[in-house]
């Protein structure tokens, strides 16, 4: 009898604990200022977007190079060389937003230049496709720029204290003669302490 006592005190205590679990979840501002880590957030990517596009659009040579035609560009990948997990391909679909929406650039996506082979190879090849309706190749645009950059950062950790530096770099480079012909970084620096308990 005590056993089966104890058994459902047991079963009603996990009950009224899994009861009183609730997750409660909101909806907070997308743009407001993220401070949870030193760890690279959100604010950061905003940040570095913001700056690589201003400063790029207010450039003379691509203020000159854009006045009166969009010219076309492809990103490259940007290299992480920071130690932490970093989505870098995020930040540069930001920039490349930017970019577009400024309406003073047009992209190409080498991120889908294989899906758009296969399409292509699928249109000629497959004999399901109707060939006056099918997409004639060789009428891509090739880019005439490529922006590509690094992500660093040095970490330092001393008396319960943490700070981390990162800078990102950016360039615009073009194709055919290779020369950059624009290219800036931005510095973030971020620091935290390690709270000790019952202060």
């Amino acid at each position: 009898m005590k056993l089966k006592l104890t058994l459902a005190s047991t079963i009603l205590a996990t009950l009224a604990l899994g009861g009183c679990a609730s997750n409660n979840v909101s909806y907070g501002d997308a743009q407001s200022v993220e401070t949870l880590t030193k760890d690279f957030g959100s604010t950061d990517l905003q940040m570095i977007a913001d700056k690589m596009v201003d400063d790029m659009l207010t450039f003379p040579v691509i203020v000159q190079l854009t006045q009166n035609r969009r010219p076309v560009m492809f990103v490259d990948r940007i290299h992480n060389k920071t130690q932490e997990h970093i989505d870098t391909e995020s930040i540069t679909d930001t920039i490349q937003n930017k970019l577009i929406n400024s309406g003073k650039f047009r992209f190409v996506d080498m991120t889908s230049a294989n899906a758009l082979a296969q399409q292509l190879a699928y249109q000629k090849q497959s004999g399901l496709v109707n060939q006056a309706t099918s997409v004639k190749a060789g009428g891509h645009i090739g880019a005439e720029y490529m922006l590509n950059g690094n992500l660093s950062s040095i970490v330092k950790n001393a008396g319960g204290k943490s700070d981390v530096y990162y800078k990102f770099t950016l360039k615009l480079q073009n194709v055919q003669t290779g020369i950059v012909e624009w290219t800036s970084e931005k510095e973030i620096r971020k620091s935290s302490k390690r709270s000790t308990f019952g202060l």
